[in-house]
């Protein structure tokens, strides 16, 4: 027995110990350069972080409206006897555009008219009656002015004065003009009608100015000035390029934390008024340190900036300010005149190698 135990003690140390050798090898770190040797490295496009002069843009919608909407209305009560526009039609400032029937209005000045001779007859009579005062040679004429107004009241000369000329209101009443130039909307009676008075008839735009009114955020509002520039873009769509200038800013904060802004358009295009439409406003910001907004990626809620350097991506957390769309500005995190990656940046690590590619390969 002895000797088999001798034979099997030495057996059992080596086993041993070549087990423990097999775990210190296992257990050995690799180094992460024999890693990153064997990645390949992520393709990516580059571009420069740089101070310039950097256009923030303050997007806001509205609708297009011609600067002066004028409804008309009726000022008397009548039948329509013609309408002599339509919808869509140009007219000028004092053109007709419609007559109510004058039969009733004529008879009323017809008849303001006869009050008044037979009220200047009395008046006649009455002066008769103060030959010291008519009769006379040189007479004073201010004393002659002052008895005309007393003789008149009391013959009621003024009172058929005044009959008179409102029976002439009342007839021009019957004929309805065009207060604008613009053009003919929303016609609301037909001919034949019975109208009464502030009865509506139509709107007139002056469509030859148009203008937009749009609400922007109170926090942009500093940054609009009058006679600022703006790009206009309706709805519709369209080749032509619309432009605009500020116009007016309403000095009042409405219960939604925004203000009107009224933009004039300098070209009107095929533009109808009431049509939908989106406006840029402009407002550039000197010496900024501007990257492309590509450039920047979020990671846990934080923006971040890949960096190049010794063809890795170096990972940067920034603070951006404002963004026009293409373009971002960097508060603080990089400098100017860093090459930053703008491509195939979501998934980068810091650190991970990168190769520069240029575009279009």
């Amino acid at each position: 027995m002895k000797v088999v135990k001798q034979l099997y003690l030495p057996l059992i140390f080596a086993c041993v110990f070549l087990g423990c050798a097999g775990e210190k090898e296992k257990g050995e770190e690799i180094p992460m350069e024999s890693f990153r040797d064997e990645v390949q490295p992520t393709m990516v496009l580059v571009s420069h972080s740089e101070n310039k002069s950097f256009d923030y843009l303050i997007n806001a919608t509205g609708k297009i409206e011609a600067s002066d909407q004028v409804m008309v209305i009726v000022e008397r009560q009548g039948y329509l006897l013609e309408l002599l526009v339509s919808e869509g039609q140009q007219v000028k400032a004092g053109e007709v555009i419609a007559r109510l029937d004058i039969t009733d209005s004529k008879f009323e000045l017809e008849k303001a008219e006869i009050e008044l001779r037979s009220r200047m007859a009395e008046f006649e009579n009455q002066k008769l009656g103060y030959p010291s005062i008519y009769a006379i040679e040189n007479p004073d004429a201010n004393q002659v002015e002052e008895w005309d107004d007393r003789l008149k009241a009391s013959s009621g000369v003024l009172t058929a004065e005044i009959s008179l000329r409102e029976a002439q209101l009342n007839l021009e009443k019957s004929i309805i003009k065009a207060p604008i130039s613009g053009t003919v909307a929303d016609l609301k009676i037909k001919k034949g009608s019975m109208v009464n008075s502030g009865d509506e008839i139509c709107e007139i735009l002056s469509t030859g100015q148009l203008e937009m009114k749009v609400k922007v955020l109170e926090s942009d509002i500093n940054y609009i000035k009058k006679n600022q520039k703006a790009e206009i873009y309706p709805v519709s769509g369209g080749p032509e390029q619309l432009t605009g200038t500020v116009s007016s800013i309403n000095p009042k904060v409405d219960e939604n934390g925004l203000v009107q802004v009224t933009i004039q358009l300098q070209r009107q295009g095929n533009l109808l008024s009431g049509m939908n439409a989106r406006a840029v406003i402009r407002a550039p910001q000197s010496n900024s340190l501007v990257v492309p907004k590509p450039a920047v990626v979020y990671r846990s809620g934080r923006p971040v900036v890949f960096t190049v350097e010794n063809n890795q991506a170096i990972w940067n957390y920034v603070e951006v300010g404002k963004d026009n769309g293409k373009e971002m500005e960097v508060l603080d995190g990089i400098q100017a005149d860093s090459q930053v990656i703008v491509s195939n940046n979501v998934q980068l690590a810091h650190q991970a190698p990168i190769q520069i590619q240029t575009e279009g390969m």
